[in-house]
């Protein structure tokens, strides 16, 4: 079934059908001041952290989705009621059309019910920490209409999250609201003093402008009324907020306006919800009394966004891959790189700061788009990197570079829940930095001189050594780096000498870009070194090899985790696509562990993290077994691993299996089988159900996934073959032979790219011939000094 679609022109997602099979959501302005809504205006917001800084409630896990940004109306005649959408007053849908269109850091929800239409627009600024809800309310009947609206919000009672629900011999008893002007004002901890400039930011506020109030409450209780729900509000039925405000239990923002439209009229209403005091929210609404300042906001939210998605496009025979690719994987790998895994409708915001791993690979996918707004991130997470090399398994938010504790340190440990360091960590660095200087050609990069978490500084060039230091410092008896408290594979826990093929895959591909590197830098004794060590590496990884795939790793204890014989678990994806990945695999290798994914992994959704499932033959360090079979990473299709697995089919040329990966695992693929995936079909989710469970297909855990970025680059670098280095521009694309070509528009280094490839032949890959600018060039390179501002580039494939 079909609950929308997707309009590219507008780089919007459209869902035209408000019964979605779960709350499909959107993102809405960034950390400092957090926003997440659904197609039914469900939501929470925050300032600077879910965790402590909440200020609207929000029930998680739930296909009920409350509360959230909520105006309602009413017939006054009539006594009619409903909400500006579906939810939560739920009206018939034979007689309520509703419409939501999810763009760029902007929702706008249009209904039409008993004559009236209303359009409201939700936003934050650019640059604000407060958001806009504007409503526009249209009589479209032949007589004029008295109506009611009422704006409604359900303020938290602290700005921590927990503490605002479960501590309520203390929560209840800190806040009260008064009603100020245009607006009700939230109190909380007032007695408690206020700062140097006289203002207390623990104030929150709801106002509105564009019509008198006729009306309002601060307590949640007398809006609601007594044994109702958010569907009925007792305010709303019978027409009138009574005034009260709240004084020692829960508080609410609602207000109301009555208005009389007459056919065809129109009334424009802008709520505005913050954390602001009594002054600043005056200065914050009177702005909003200047016409067209809203639409010159929302232009500038699509201006900023845009510019920045249009820095890559696609055109491609398939309409799934140019939405993701165009639009929605792309803005997907920027909320994840901004927010990490804070908050979602999922996530409750307890996360106090960035997983290492999880934010270095989240670079990845906005390099090619905004290789500077990367860099910043990059050289943030080198300053995360401890002396030793390894990572700090999270990093607070408030990161105070060369002042940190670590993993050795008993009281990192007891801040942070984290008691050891990853094996992967660092090891994140080396693909984000080398996509980083390919695209911005900045080799001076590697000499820029960063701190480190603990103490000390180096440059760049020497903090990727420290890398590889710090796996070979930690080899287990194999020659393999050890598997320390887990590689990325957290439910996986091969022992503190146990080993793993995946780090070591990994490991390999970074000895690899070092000896590339220190070759250019003429740094001859770390080219030795590194010979050396990579041999033995070599040595180490070719004995893994188990006839047709390579193994998981090796237990302390020297069982193998993943050999062909083992009844559950014999085999793992991400070994054999790191295997291509980071180049060691040989040809025979690669083609045959491609084919064991085919031939065992792969599903209609995508390919299994691993098969069977642990059931009976689980070890200790086996966590996923707590899950059932086929669920999470005990056997489900984890959709991070579905980027790697197109990459390394493209690597290796296979075009129509790298495009097959991607439409099983793609949610536009799933656009007219929502009720299958749940999810929302234009967002990735942490894994999908496989073929053991009665629900396979249906996808979980949306929006903050490394999936974002992982398919990104297998689709980029991949499928469209854009492989950037510190000199040029390899194109080699891997794509369907089905497919008659395709274009690309790429901005490289502040020059355009205009790419036409060409596939008469019909071939999944290889280059027959590249034209810059009409002079043919070798093989499948761009020189980066040969390009003009404007290039036209033809590919042809054969």
């Amino acid at each position: 079934m079909q609950y929308g679609y997707f309009d590219l022109k507008n780089k919007e997602y459209v869902i035209d059908r408000p019964d979605t099979p779960a709350p499909w959501v959107n993102y809405l302005g960034s950390p400092e001041y957090g926003a997440m809504i659904s197609n039914n205006a469900a939501g929470y917001s925050f300032v600077k952290s879910g965790a402590n800084g909440r200020i609207s409630r929000f029930r998680f896990n739930s296909m009920m989705a409350l509360p959230g940004r909520y105006i309602y109306l009413r017939d006054n005649d009539t006594k009619d009621y409903w909400s500006a959408t579906w939810q939560p007053v739920g009206k018939p849908l034979d007689s309520y059309k509703s419409v939501c269109r999810h763009g760029t850091a902007y929702t706008v929800i249009s209904a039409d019910y008993a004559g009236i239409s209303s359009e409201v627009t939700y936003y934050v600024p650019i640059g604000a920490t407060y958001e806009v809800w504007r409503a526009v309310i249209t009589n479209n009947s032949d007589k004029p209409r008295n109506l009611s609206t009422f704006g409604f919000v359900e303020f938290t009672n602290d700005n921590n999250y927990e503490q605002d629900q479960v501590n309520l011999q203390y929560t209840l008893f800190i806040t009260r609201t008064s009603f100020e002007g245009n607006k009700i004002l939230q109190h909380i901890n007032e007695n408690d003093g206020k700062d140097a400039t006289g203002s207390n930011h623990r104030e929150r506020f709801f106002g509105m402008v564009g019509a008198p109030i006729s009306g309002y409450n601060g307590n949640l209780d007398s809006f609601i009324g007594p044994y109702r729900t958010y569907s009925n509000p007792i305010a709303v039925e019978q027409g009138k907020c009574t005034g009260e405000m709240n004084y020692n239990s829960n508080a609410c923002g609602a207000l109301q306006s009555d208005i009389t439209l007459q056919p065809g009229e129109s009334k424009e209403l802008i709520f505005v919800l913050g954390q602001k005091d009594n002054a600043q929210a005056n200065e914050i609404l009177a702005s909003y009394e200047a016409a067209g300042k809203v639409d010159s906001e929302v232009e500038a939210l699509k201006e900023y966004w845009h510019s920045k998605l249009n820095h890559f496009q696609v055109s491609t025979p398939s309409d799934a891959f140019n939405n993701m690719i165009n639009v929605w994987n792309a803005y997907q790998c920027f909320i994840t790189f901004i927010w990490s895994r804070a908050a979602s409708f999922v996530y409750c915001g307890l996360r106090n700061g960035y997983g290492y791993r999880d934010t270095v690979q989240d670079i990845q996918g906005i390099i090619h788009l905004d290789p500077e707004l990367a860099a910043e991130k990059i050289r943030f997470m080198l300053s995360a990197q401890v002396d030793n090399g390894g990572g700090l398994p999270l990093v607070k938010f408030d990161h105070n570079a060369g002042h940190e504790n670590t993993p050795d340190d008993p009281e990192y440990v007891k801040e942070t829940g984290h008691p050891s360091y990853r094996a992967d960590d660092a090891l994140w660095l080396f693909p984000t930095i080398r996509k980083y200087v390919g695209e911005s050609g900045n080799k001076a990069f590697y000499d820029e001189v960063i701190v480190y978490a603990n103490g000390g500084e180096d440059t760049v060039y020497n903090h990727l050594k420290r890398a590889i230091r710090f796996s070979m410092e930690r080899l287990g008896d194999h020659n393999m780096p050890a598997g320390l408290h887990a590689d990325w594979n957290d439910c996986l826990r091969l022992g503190k000498k146990g080993e793993s093929t995946f780090v070591a895959f990994q490991l390999y591909y970074a000895m690899s870009m070092m000896h590339e590197l220190a070759a250019e830098r003429k740094d001859s004794e770390y080219v030795s070194y590194l010979d050396k060590a990579q041999k033995a590496l070599g040595e180490a990884l070719a004995a893994c090899w188990d006839e047709d795939r390579f193994i998981r790793g090796i237990r302390e204890d020297g069982v193998v985790v993943g050999a062909k014989k083992d009844p559950e678990a014999s085999m793992w994806l991400n070994p054999q696509s790191w295997s291509v990945i980071s180049g060691f695999a040989s040809k025979e290798q690669s083609d045959k562990a491609m084919q064991s994914v085919a031939d065992i992994l792969d599903t209609p959704y995508g390919a299994k993290l691993l098969d069977p499932p642990y059931i009976d033959h689980y070890f200790d360090g086996a966590l996923m077994h707590i899950f059932n079979p086929d669920t999470k990473e005990n056997g489900g299709i984890f959709s991070q691993s579905q980027g790697w697995l197109i990459l390394a089919e493209s690597l290796l040329g296979h075009g129509d299996d790298a495009f097959r990966y991607f439409e099983e695992s793609s949610p536009a693929s799933m656009n007219d089988k929502a009720e299958q995936r749940v999810l929302e079909p234009y967002v990735h989710g942490q894994f999908t159900e496989s073929t053991a469970s009665p629900y396979a297909g249906r996808s979980h855990v949306h929006w903050l996934t490394g999936t974002a970025s992982t398919v990104m680059v297998g689709c980029v670098e991949g499928i469209c073959g854009m492989r950037p280095d510190a000199d040029g521009l390899h194109i080699c694309p891997s794509i369907p032979a089905a497919w008659d070509g395709f274009t690309m528009e790429k901005l490289f280094r502040g020059k355009q790219l205009s790419i036409t490839v060409k596939n008469p032949n019909h071939v999944q890959s290889g280059v027959a011939s590249l034209t810059l600018n009409g002079k043919a060039l070798d093989g499948d390179y761009v020189p980066a000094d040969a390009l003009a501002d404007k290039n036209e580039i033809e590919v042809v494939l054969g």
